[in-house]
This record gives structure tokens, C-alpha cells and sequence, in this order.
């Protein structure tokens, strides 16, 4: 039997989680290929199966990606995820609608089991959605097998094999989303479980061989697991005096972490060069479509200071190399990239469709112009937070690196939000409006006026924060979290508030903030107590990421900030839900940080919690 027939096509429609879609179904041992959107029905026709991926636009729209309609005119199964069933429906000469109730985060569908896509489930599952358009009308020989509320969820054409999910069985937050797609996988596409994935370890070193000739190889180090085992696997394919690993204290660090960095890679034998470019980072600038930037200290768009930091990086990677005499073009840039980096950064390497959710400092313009110089060594980039992880226990590197909580590139310079007046769009009073009408007797709902990033429908989103004051009934706070982003489409993040519930005039302050000395020194000494607590309880492992971050709300208080906390429970690093107090997180650990940071971190007024899952919200609040 021909290769291509034991083979799945995985159509990207520009999906933030496409690439997910394909290591799942790898994970079945089933080969499968990420292929264009417009591939032809030719060639489709000759592959196993076809799964169609979500992606941010509308089938409406001029700008939505073109593909061959004839696919649907083949034998061939077909699975649409999202933006692919609403293709389905629309071929189908089925309506399509954008309803005035959009669904991001973990709901629960009521599934049609003795629909194939469905079998062994129960009659109601929790699924995880992301979408604005939703399918209003079922297409010609189609039917309805799946609804959230009144929504419809799922359609099937049992008699052409093709089958449409509004939600993503993909991804961790659909809890039986694996069983999903081995019904389709294997009962109604008929593949046979019989790919094997190459060995990580040599796969890699193959690429870096391949990729770097005779070539030296600078990388820079941040610490973190990624940077760490793409060092490792670089000493392993080329000689020790042609590798250059470089540490860059950029002054967005925390507390002693580049003296942490440097002992514990030189435990497992790597020789580290630090450098302390502090100061150079907060004067810094950059060019950005032709016009120069305002320094670090000065920027307040969360995608400039991405920007400046990267191209920062980039800038004293380039005097290491004078440094080195190496001629200029025979030096390769190493980077410790995976595949969602790439993805949120809307990467030509990954998608020719998908959707900036923000831009990476690995995946600049200055970096994409490397790439296109065939100048840059990305051993990872195929992989997922979990899978390097799994790849670094193979390598044999300590409990301690592996487990190492994430911290981003752009380090503390990204977890500050910056600001330098209240964020009110014309609609400020509306949407406020309608933010408190979620207000109980326990508690109360406010608009506030910072803005952070998410991701709905597979697009981009800068929107508001609401918080959430009152009693700390997290089963009720984890509930406003799904139910306000879902009906307030200008929200994409909910924090629960410690502390009284504020007047409106002192919910509307703020306090002037951008990257200094000051607030990088309040962050540094929050994020430290968080750690300190964390580790002290052995909550590491379990909690797969803690961001910290300072908001410039004051509520009131002349020159105050705030301090969130963001725990996110995840395994593919692309969704992901909070950690919920009482389970995941001992409330006792909460209360002693919160009362920590109050006590300890000067100018702090306000600690909250973000109870929001991915999506709507992303991990970080920029």
C-alpha cells in the first residue's frame, strides 16, 4: 500500500494549534504532513485522510485563505477542526453566522455517541473552544452531532466520511480529545498504527551537522530548559572549539539568575562567556519599519519592547563575534526555539497563514533575515515544551534543569505592563456596563482600565482586564472567567483581587509605568517570594509555569502598582487553564505570598490571581 494511503494531510488554515494536530496524531504512530491550505484535491486524493485546521478568519471574508473545493468531491476522510468544519458546512451550501455569544476557553458539549467521531465517549464532554463564527445552518447531507448551549458544535456526513468539531480535540483542554481523534484515525479513516518517530537525540544532531557544515556556532544561553538542551546537543555534533555559548545579563533577569545559569550548566560541562549588558538594554532601540524606536525605558507597546530586547540580543551577539575574530559569515546563530515560539510569532517556517499573537525575541525580523541567510542552527524548533523536556531526561541532565520553571527571553522587561494613562476606548462606559452586570452579593465586577494580549478564534487580541472583587470562591471565579470573555468580546483576561472591593473612581487609577531600574527592582523582589514558595512546597513539577507580573493599577494609592500571579496546568504549552486553589495550588502557599508581597515588595497596593484559561487569555499578560 502506497505511503501517502497510511499518511494524514493536515490542511493549515492558520491555527495557532496546528502543528499540535500533527504531533498528535505522530503520538498515534501515524505519519502524517503539514501541508498548504490550497494543496489540490489531486494530490489530496492520493493521502489516508484529511484534516482541515482552525485558523482566525472567516469563510466570508476576502481575505480567508484558498483552497480546492473539488477535496470535498473525494473520497478521502475529513476531519474539520473549528475554521476546517465551517469550511465543510460552507461547501455544503450551509450558513455561517457570527453570533453575538462567542465561546473561548473549556465548555461542555453534549455529543451525539452513536455519531463514529464519538463513540466510547459520554453524552457530555469538556471540550476546549475558540471561535467568533459558528455554524447557524447545517450544509446538504449533513447533521448535527454535537451543541454548547445552543450552539451547534459538531456536524457529520456519515456516507462521505467527513466530519466537522467546532472545538479542538487536539489540544489538552478537551479531556478525551485523544480518543477523538483515534476514532477517526483508526475507525473511520482505517489507518494502521505503524510510524515510528526517529530518535530525538540523533535526529537533531543530523539537523545541526546538516545545518552548520564547518561553521562556528554561537548560542545564546538564558538558563532555561530550551537553551540548555540545544547547548547540550550542539557540544554533541560539533567540535568544542568551533561552539561559543553566551549568557547576556540583560538586567531583565531574576534575583541571581545569571549566577545560577553559569554553575548549572558548567555541572554538565558546558563553559559559559557572561556578559553584563544591563545598561545597554534600557537605553536601547531598534528599527521597526523604517523608523526608530524610543528607548526600553520609554516604550510602552508590549510588541516594541519585544523588539528592542531581540534585536538587543541580536546586537551583543554580533561584538561577541568581533570579539571572537570569527569572520562574519562563517558564524551560525544557535537558538533554543520550539514550535510555539514560532507559531505565536506567525513564523514563515511554520505557517504561511496564522495570526501574530506576539512576537518572540527568537523570531524577529532581524532573526528572520538570518534564517534567510541559512544562518541560523534550531534544533528544537520541531518540538513542544514537553517533548524537550523528555529529550533532556534522555540526555541525562539533572531533575533541576529539566523542571526549571519557564521564564521568556525578553525576561522581566515583558512581565511589566507598561502605561503611562488609563487605557478607555470609546466604549469604555458600555463595556463596564456590562462588565459589573456579572456583579453578585458575594462579589463585585469592575472594568479596569490596562489592556493585555490573548488569543481568540486563533487572532490576536489586546482587550481589557475585568477584576473580580469578594469572597474567594474560586469554583465561582473560574466560572465569571469563561462567562464574561465569552459574552464581553472586548475582555480576554479576569483576575480575582484580594482586599476590599475599591470605590470606581480608585478602580480607574493607575500609576505611570515603564521598563526602569524601579519597577524591574519591585518585580525582581514579587517574582523572588513567589519562587522562594513554590519550590519550598515542591510545586515545580506540577504547575507547569508561574509568571509574575506588575501592573501599573494603583487603586488610588499615589505612585502604587499591583502584582498578578499567573499559574497555567499545561502539557502542549499552546492552551492551558490556571491552577485552581485548593487542588492544584494549597490556598495556605497563595495566602503566604500575597501576604509576602504586601509586606515585603515596597509600592505594592494590590495582589490578584489569574483565573483565566488559554485561551482566551495567553500565559503572559504581554
Amino acid at each position: 500500500m502506497s505511503s501517502k494511503k497510511q499518511t494524514i494531510a493536515i490542511l493549515d488554515a492558520g491555527a495557532q494549534y496546528g502543528k499540535v494536530i500533527d504531533r498528535r496524531i505522530r503520538e498515534l504512530s501515524v505519519r502524517s504532513e503539514l501541508l498548504p491550505f490550497n494543496t489540490s484535491a489531486k494530490k489530496l486524493a492520493q493521502y489516508g485522510a484529511v484534516i482541515i485546521s482552525g485558523g482566525p478568519e472567516s469563510v466570508y471574508n476576502k481575505t480567508a485563505p484558498e483552497y480546492d473545493a473539488a477535496l470535498f468531491s473525494t473520497k478521502v476522510p475529513i476531519l474539520g477542526i473549528c475554521y476546517g468544519m465551517q469550511v465543510m458546512n460552507y461547501q455544503a451550501n450551509g450558513v455561517i453566522e457570527r453570533k453575538s455569544t462567542r465561546e473561548d476557553g473549556q465548555h461542555e458539549v453534549e455529543l451525539k455517541n452513536d455519531c463514529a467521531l464519538f463513540k466510547g465517549l459520554s453524552d457530555r464532554e469538556v471540550v476546549l473552544m475558540s471561535h467568533g463564527d459558528t455554524v447557524d445552518q447545517v450544509g446538504e447531507g449533513f447533521s448535527v452531532t454535537a451543541k454548547s448551549g445552543d450552539l451547534i458544535a459538531g456536524i457529520a456526513n456519515e456516507a462521505k466520511k467527513q466530519y466537522g468539531v467546532q472545538f479542538h480535540p487536539e489540544v489538552d483542554l478537551t479531556e478525551h480529545g485523544r480518543h477523538i481523534l483515534e476514532n477517526f484515525v483508526f475507525a473511520v479513516a482505517a489507518l494502521e498504527p505503524t510510524f515510528t518517530i526517529e530518535n530525538r537525540e540523533e535526529q537533531a544532531i543530523k539537523h545541526i551537522k546538516k545545518t552548520v557544515g564547518d561553521r562556528h556556532v554561537l548560542l545564546l544561553v538564558s538558563g532555561g530548559i530550551d537553551s540548555t538542551v540545544a547547548a547540550v546537543l550542539l557540544g554533541k555534533a560539533i567540535e568544542p572549539e568551533k561552539l561559543h555559548l553566551l549568557h547576556v545579563d540583560s538586567g531583565l533577569m531574576r534575583k541571581e539568575e545569571s549566577a545560577q545559569v553559569a554553575k548549572a550548566l558548567a555541572a554538565v560541562g558546558l563553559k559559559l562567556h557572561v556578559v553584563d549588558a544591563t545598561q545597554e538594554f534600557l537605553e536601547a532601540t531598534t528599527e521597526i519599519d523604517g523608523k526608530q524606536t524610543v528607548t526600553l525605558t520609554e516604550a510602552l507597546n508590549p510588541e516594541v519592547k519585544r523588539k528592542i530586547i531581540g534585536d538587543t540580543f541580536i546586537a551583543v551577539a554580533d561584538r561577541e563575534v568581533a570579539r571572537l575574530q570569527l569572520p562574519e559569515n562563517e558564524v551560525v546563530l544557535g537558538q533554543g526555539t520550539l514550535r510555539p515560539d514560532l507559531i505565536e510569532s506567525a513564523s514563515e517556517t511554520v505557517s504561511a497563514t496564522a495570526q501574530t499573537i506576539k512576537t518572540h525575541h527568537n523570531d524577529t525580523a532581524l532573526v528572520r533575515r538570518l534564517r534567510a541567510a541559512n544562518r541560523v542552527v534550531e534544533p528544537l524548533s520541531e518540538y513542544h515544551k514537553d517533548e524537550v523536556r523528555q529529550l533532556a531526561e534522555e540526555l541525562g541532565l539533572p531533575a533541576e534543569l529539566v523542571w526549571r520553571q519557564p521564564f521568556p527571553g525578553p525576561g522581566l522587561g515583558i512581565r511589566i505592563l507598561c502605561a503611562n494613562k488609563p487605557y478607555k476606548t470609546k466604549d469604555f462606559k458600555q463595556v463596564a456596563k456590562q462588565a459589573a452586570g456579572f456583579s453578585t452579593g458575594s462579589h463585585q465586577v469592575a472594568l479596569l482600565p490596562v489592556r493585555t494580549v490573548g488569543v481568540q478564534g486563533d487572532g490576536r487580541t489586546y482587550s481589557y482586564l475585568v477584576g473580580v472583587f469578594g469572597s474567594a470562591d474560586w469554583q465561582t471565579l473560574f466560572q465569571l472567567a469563561r462567562d464574561i470573555p465569552k459574552t464581553i468580546h472586548a475582555v480576554n483576561r479576569v483576575a480575582y483581587f484580594w482586599g476590599d472591593a475599591p470605590t470606581t473612581a480608585d478602580s480607574q487609577q493607575i500609576t505611570s509605568t515603564t521598563v526602569t531600574k524601579k519597577t524591574l527592582t519591585q518585580l525582581r523582589a514579587a517574582d523572588a517570594i513567589v519562587m522562594e514558595e513554590l519550590l519550598r512546597y515542591d510545586l515545580v513539577r506540577g504547575i507547569s509555569q508561574v509568571p509574575v507580573v506588575l501592573v501599573p493599577l494603583s487603586f488610588g494609592k499615589t505612585g502604587a502598582r499591583s502584582i498578578a500571579l499567573r499559574t497555567i496546568m499545561t502539557n502542549d504549552f499552546m492552551t492551558g487553564k490556571p491552577a485552581l486553589p485548593g487542588e492544584d495550588i494549597p490556598i495556605a502557599v497563595l495566602t503566604t505570598m500575597v501576604e509576602r508581597i504586601l509586606s515585603e515588595v515596597q509600592g505594592v497596593e494590590r495582589v490578584c490571581y489569574d483565573v483565566t484559561s488559554k485561551p482566551p487569555a495567553t500565559t503572559e499578560w504581554e
